[in-house]
């Protein structure tokens, strides 16, 4: 499936969130991530994520995708992040 991960997330733990989104993640720019995950590695991305996070203060959304087939991204521009994934 392919995801989009968008986090707000107090900065006191936005580095963990940041070291743990780009294990599974292209990182697209400040906040926001983007890849082809397995459902295994997804669950995985939402424990661990899980674990990090304050339901009270943070925030974390993702959107999911059968496949890219269908979709098209466009942008503007300087261009952040890059293309290594880090798995």
């Amino acid at each position: 499936m392919f995801v989009i991960l968008v986090y707000d997330v107090n900065e006191k733990r936005v580095a963990k969130a940041l070291k743990t989104c780009r294990k599974y993640l292209y990182w697209v720019q400040n906040s926001v991530f983007e890849g082809e995950l397995s459902e295994a590695n997804y669950k995985k991305l939402k424990f661990e994520l899980e674990k990090i996070i304050n339901k009270e203060e943070d925030s974390v959304i993702f959107y999911t995708f059968r496949s890219m087939r269908y979709s098209e991204r466009e942008s503007m521009g300087l261009k952040k992040g890059g293309d290594v994934n880090f798995l």
